[in-house]
């Protein structure tokens, strides 16, 4: 199973799955790419959440927005300070 999640990481990532999650963790804390980048402390916050709710959604960074906006209830405390913002 393991291997299988990290074969299908890399199909979804692509090389460099950090920094491609970064990108889109930058796009979803910040609401889009024109307001700026979000901080490591906001990416940080929502990375879990990603993960656990919405790892279906990635790469696309509007999917995953929406996706949380969705599990708003099930957000960890930090990543929903992020969207209180």
């Amino acid at each position: 199973m393991k291997a299988r999640f990290a074969r299908d990481a890399v199909w979804l990532f692509g090389p460099h799955p950090a920094s491609t999650l970064g990108l889109l963790l930058t796009l979803i804390a910040s609401g889009s790419a024109a307001a700026g980048q979000g901080t490591p402390e906001q990416r940080r916050a929502c990375t879990p959440d990603v993960y656990r709710l919405c790892a279906g959604e990635i790469p696309n960074a509007r999917a995953i927005t929406a996706c949380l906006r969705r599990q708003k209830a099930s957000l960890s405390p930090a990543c929903a300070a992020v969207f209180e913002q």
